[in-house]
Protein backbone atom coordinates (compact mmCIF):
# COMPACT_ATOMS: atom_id res chain seq x y z
CA UNK A 1 0.00 0.00 0.00
CA UNK A 2 1.39 3.47 -0.87
CA UNK A 3 2.65 5.77 1.83
CA UNK A 4 0.29 7.60 4.14
CA UNK A 5 -0.49 10.36 5.00
CA UNK A 6 -1.05 11.84 1.55
CA UNK A 7 -0.90 15.49 0.41
CA UNK A 8 -4.67 15.75 0.98
CA UNK A 9 -5.31 13.39 3.88
CA UNK A 10 -3.61 13.36 7.30
CA UNK A 11 -4.87 9.89 8.25
CA UNK A 12 -2.51 6.95 8.65
CA UNK A 13 -2.78 3.39 7.39
CA UNK A 14 -5.64 1.66 9.17
CA UNK A 15 -7.45 4.86 10.15
CA UNK A 16 -10.22 4.36 7.58
CA UNK A 17 -12.75 1.55 7.56
CA UNK A 18 -13.28 -0.58 4.46
CA UNK A 19 -16.50 1.34 3.71
CA UNK A 20 -16.57 5.16 3.62
CA UNK A 21 -19.59 7.45 3.29
CA UNK A 22 -18.71 10.65 1.43
CA UNK A 23 -20.87 13.80 1.53
CA UNK A 24 -19.72 16.85 -0.38
CA UNK A 25 -19.93 19.10 2.67
CA UNK A 26 -17.40 18.31 5.44
CA UNK A 27 -19.92 19.72 7.93
CA UNK A 28 -22.32 16.99 6.85
CA UNK A 29 -19.54 14.47 7.47
CA UNK A 30 -19.22 15.77 11.02
CA UNK A 31 -23.01 15.66 11.44
CA UNK A 32 -23.09 12.00 10.40
CA UNK A 33 -20.19 11.09 12.67
CA UNK A 34 -21.67 12.85 15.69
CA UNK A 35 -25.26 11.68 15.25
CA UNK A 36 -25.06 8.22 13.68
CA UNK A 37 -21.70 6.65 14.57
CA UNK A 38 -20.52 5.37 17.94
CA UNK A 39 -17.08 6.22 19.31
CA UNK A 40 -16.33 8.37 16.28
CA UNK A 41 -12.85 9.90 16.12
CA UNK A 42 -11.53 12.43 13.64
CA UNK A 43 -8.75 11.00 11.47
CA UNK A 44 -8.11 13.89 9.05
CA UNK A 45 -8.90 17.56 8.57
CA UNK A 46 -6.54 18.72 5.81
CA UNK A 47 -7.99 21.84 4.14
CA UNK A 48 -10.92 21.46 6.59
CA UNK A 49 -12.03 18.32 4.70
CA UNK A 50 -12.94 16.38 7.81
CA UNK A 51 -12.90 12.60 8.04
CA UNK A 52 -14.06 10.36 10.88
CA UNK A 53 -14.11 6.67 11.76
CA UNK A 54 -16.49 5.03 14.22
CA UNK A 55 -18.88 2.11 14.37
CA UNK A 56 -22.43 1.55 13.21
CA UNK A 57 -24.23 -1.36 14.84
CA UNK A 58 -20.89 -2.83 15.81
CA UNK A 59 -19.12 -2.53 12.45
CA UNK A 60 -16.44 0.02 11.50
CA UNK A 61 -17.62 2.74 9.13
CA UNK A 62 -15.89 5.97 8.07
CA UNK A 63 -17.25 9.23 6.75
CA UNK A 64 -15.32 11.99 4.96
CA UNK A 65 -16.19 15.06 2.90
CA UNK A 66 -15.23 15.22 -0.77
CA UNK A 67 -15.87 18.83 -1.78
CA UNK A 68 -17.55 20.05 -4.95
CA UNK A 69 -17.02 18.78 -8.46
CA UNK A 70 -15.36 15.83 -10.15
CA UNK A 71 -11.74 16.96 -9.70
CA UNK A 72 -12.30 17.22 -5.94
CA UNK A 73 -14.01 13.87 -5.39
CA UNK A 74 -11.54 12.42 -7.87
CA UNK A 75 -8.60 13.27 -5.61
CA UNK A 76 -10.14 12.17 -2.32
CA UNK A 77 -11.68 8.94 -3.59
CA UNK A 78 -8.48 8.00 -5.46
CA UNK A 79 -6.44 8.29 -2.27
CA UNK A 80 -9.00 6.35 -0.23
CA UNK A 81 -9.05 3.52 -2.78
CA UNK A 82 -5.31 3.40 -3.50
CA UNK A 83 -3.58 4.65 -0.33
CA UNK A 84 -5.94 3.60 2.46
CA UNK A 85 -7.28 0.26 1.28
CA UNK A 86 -10.91 1.40 1.17
CA UNK A 87 -13.06 -1.11 -0.72
CA UNK A 88 -16.39 0.73 -1.03
CA UNK A 89 -17.38 4.40 -1.17
CA UNK A 90 -20.98 5.54 -0.86
CA UNK A 91 -21.50 9.16 -1.84
CA UNK A 92 -24.32 10.77 0.16
CA UNK A 93 -24.98 14.00 -1.66
CA UNK A 94 -27.52 16.47 -2.96
CA UNK A 95 -29.01 16.80 -6.42
CA UNK A 96 -31.29 18.98 -8.49
CA UNK A 97 -34.41 17.11 -9.52
CA UNK A 98 -35.34 16.81 -13.22
CA UNK A 99 -38.05 14.12 -13.49
CA UNK A 100 -41.64 15.17 -12.90
CA UNK A 101 -42.15 12.59 -10.13
CA UNK A 102 -38.99 13.64 -8.25
CA UNK A 103 -39.75 16.02 -5.39
CA UNK A 104 -37.77 17.93 -2.74
CA UNK A 105 -36.14 15.59 -0.16
CA UNK A 106 -36.71 12.48 -2.32
CA UNK A 107 -33.87 9.95 -2.30
CA UNK A 108 -32.27 8.79 -5.56
CA UNK A 109 -29.90 5.87 -6.09
CA UNK A 110 -27.75 6.67 -9.12
CA UNK A 111 -27.69 3.48 -11.16
CA UNK A 112 -25.72 5.27 -13.85
CA UNK A 113 -24.15 8.69 -14.31
CA UNK A 114 -24.26 10.53 -17.63
CA UNK A 115 -21.70 13.32 -17.83
CA UNK A 116 -20.56 16.34 -19.81
CA UNK A 117 -17.12 16.04 -18.21
CA UNK A 118 -13.91 14.97 -19.90
CA UNK A 119 -12.83 13.05 -16.78
CA UNK A 120 -12.54 9.75 -18.69
CA UNK A 121 -9.90 11.24 -21.00
CA UNK A 122 -7.18 10.08 -18.60
CA UNK A 123 -7.94 6.41 -19.32
CA UNK A 124 -7.20 6.66 -23.07
CA UNK A 125 -10.22 4.52 -23.96
CA UNK A 126 -11.12 3.93 -27.61
CA UNK A 127 -14.76 4.88 -26.96
CA UNK A 128 -17.18 6.30 -24.41
CA UNK A 129 -17.12 4.85 -20.89
CA UNK A 130 -20.47 4.34 -19.12
CA UNK A 131 -20.04 5.11 -15.38
CA UNK A 132 -22.33 2.85 -13.32
CA UNK A 133 -22.84 1.94 -9.68
CA UNK A 134 -21.68 -1.32 -8.17
CA UNK A 135 -24.70 -3.61 -8.42
CA UNK A 136 -24.08 -5.20 -5.02
CA UNK A 137 -24.13 -1.86 -3.23
CA UNK A 138 -27.09 -0.67 -5.31
CA UNK A 139 -29.23 -3.72 -4.62
CA UNK A 140 -28.34 -3.60 -0.92
CA UNK A 141 -29.39 0.06 -0.75
CA UNK A 142 -32.71 -0.62 -2.48
CA UNK A 143 -33.38 -3.53 -0.11
CA UNK A 144 -32.48 -1.32 2.88
CA UNK A 145 -34.86 1.41 1.71
CA UNK A 146 -37.69 -1.09 1.38
CA UNK A 147 -36.94 -2.56 4.79
CA UNK A 148 -36.94 0.91 6.34
CA UNK A 149 -40.11 1.74 4.37
CA UNK A 150 -38.40 4.71 2.74
CA UNK A 151 -39.21 5.61 -0.88
CA UNK A 152 -36.30 5.60 -3.32
CA UNK A 153 -35.93 6.38 -7.03
CA UNK A 154 -33.42 4.32 -9.03
CA UNK A 155 -32.07 5.43 -12.37
CA UNK A 156 -29.77 7.66 -14.37
CA UNK A 157 -28.40 10.99 -13.15
CA UNK A 158 -26.29 13.66 -14.82
CA UNK A 159 -22.86 14.50 -13.41
CA UNK A 160 -22.18 17.96 -14.79
CA UNK A 161 -19.20 20.28 -14.60
CA UNK A 162 -21.58 23.25 -14.94
CA UNK A 163 -23.71 24.50 -12.05
CA UNK A 164 -25.07 27.75 -13.51
CA UNK A 165 -26.26 26.43 -16.85
CA UNK A 166 -29.32 28.61 -17.41
CA UNK A 167 -31.57 25.54 -17.54
CA UNK A 168 -29.85 24.02 -20.57
CA UNK A 169 -29.12 20.70 -18.86
CA UNK A 170 -32.70 20.26 -17.70
CA UNK A 171 -34.04 20.87 -21.19
CA UNK A 172 -31.53 18.48 -22.79
CA UNK A 173 -31.36 15.59 -20.31
CA UNK A 174 -34.84 15.37 -18.80
CA UNK A 175 -36.39 13.94 -22.03
CA UNK A 176 -33.76 11.17 -21.90
CA UNK A 177 -35.14 9.94 -18.57
CA UNK A 178 -32.41 11.45 -16.39
CA UNK A 179 -33.78 11.82 -12.87
CA UNK A 180 -31.56 14.58 -11.48
CA UNK A 181 -28.30 16.48 -11.83
CA UNK A 182 -25.27 16.60 -9.52
CA UNK A 183 -21.52 17.08 -9.96
CA UNK A 184 -19.54 14.08 -8.70
CA UNK A 185 -20.99 10.61 -9.34
CA UNK A 186 -19.39 9.93 -12.72
CA UNK A 187 -15.87 10.58 -11.42
CA UNK A 188 -16.42 8.38 -8.39
CA UNK A 189 -17.75 5.55 -10.54
CA UNK A 190 -14.78 5.85 -12.91
CA UNK A 191 -12.27 5.87 -10.06
CA UNK A 192 -13.89 2.80 -8.56
CA UNK A 193 -13.89 0.96 -11.89
CA UNK A 194 -10.24 1.78 -12.55
CA UNK A 195 -9.27 0.63 -9.05
CA UNK A 196 -11.39 -2.52 -9.09
CA UNK A 197 -13.41 -1.21 -6.12
CA UNK A 198 -17.11 -0.52 -5.40
CA UNK A 199 -19.05 2.75 -5.44
CA UNK A 200 -22.61 3.97 -5.11
CA UNK A 201 -24.13 7.44 -5.09
CA UNK A 202 -27.21 8.16 -3.00
CA UNK A 203 -28.68 11.61 -3.49
CA UNK A 204 -31.29 13.72 -1.74
CA UNK A 205 -33.12 16.19 -3.95
CA UNK A 206 -32.22 19.61 -2.55
CA UNK A 207 -33.66 21.76 -5.33
CA UNK A 208 -35.83 21.67 -8.44
CA UNK A 209 -34.15 23.89 -11.07
CA UNK A 210 -37.26 24.18 -13.25
CA UNK A 211 -39.40 25.63 -10.44
CA UNK A 212 -36.79 27.37 -8.30
CA UNK A 213 -37.68 25.31 -5.21
CA UNK A 214 -34.78 24.60 -2.89
CA UNK A 215 -33.59 23.80 0.62
CA UNK A 216 -31.47 26.28 2.63
CA UNK A 217 -27.80 25.45 3.20
CA UNK A 218 -28.27 24.60 6.88
CA UNK A 219 -31.00 22.09 6.09
CA UNK A 220 -28.77 20.47 3.47
CA UNK A 221 -26.19 19.82 6.19
CA UNK A 222 -28.54 18.26 8.73
CA UNK A 223 -31.81 17.04 7.21
CA UNK A 224 -30.81 14.24 4.84
CA UNK A 225 -31.44 11.57 7.48
CA UNK A 226 -33.43 9.16 5.33
CA UNK A 227 -30.59 8.95 2.79
CA UNK A 228 -28.04 8.61 5.59
CA UNK A 229 -29.95 5.72 7.16
CA UNK A 230 -30.09 3.89 3.82
CA UNK A 231 -26.37 4.50 3.28
CA UNK A 232 -25.40 3.30 6.76
CA UNK A 233 -27.48 0.13 6.43
CA UNK A 234 -25.76 -0.50 3.10
CA UNK A 235 -22.32 0.20 4.60
CA UNK A 236 -23.06 -2.16 7.49
CA UNK A 237 -23.83 -4.97 5.06
CA UNK A 238 -20.51 -4.49 3.23
CA UNK A 239 -18.27 -3.58 6.19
Amino acid sequence: MPKTPTPHNAAHEGDFAKVVLMPGDPLRARYIAENFLEDARQVTNVRAMAGFTGTYNGKAVSVMGHGMGMPSIGIYSYELFHNYGVESIIRVGSAGGYADDVKLRDVIAAQGACTDSNYAYQYNLPGTFAPIADYGLLSTAVDAARRLELPIHVGNVLSSDIFYDGGANTRAWKPMGVLACEMESAALYMNAAAAGKRALCLLTVSDIPATGEGLPAEERQTSFNEMIKIALETAHAWA
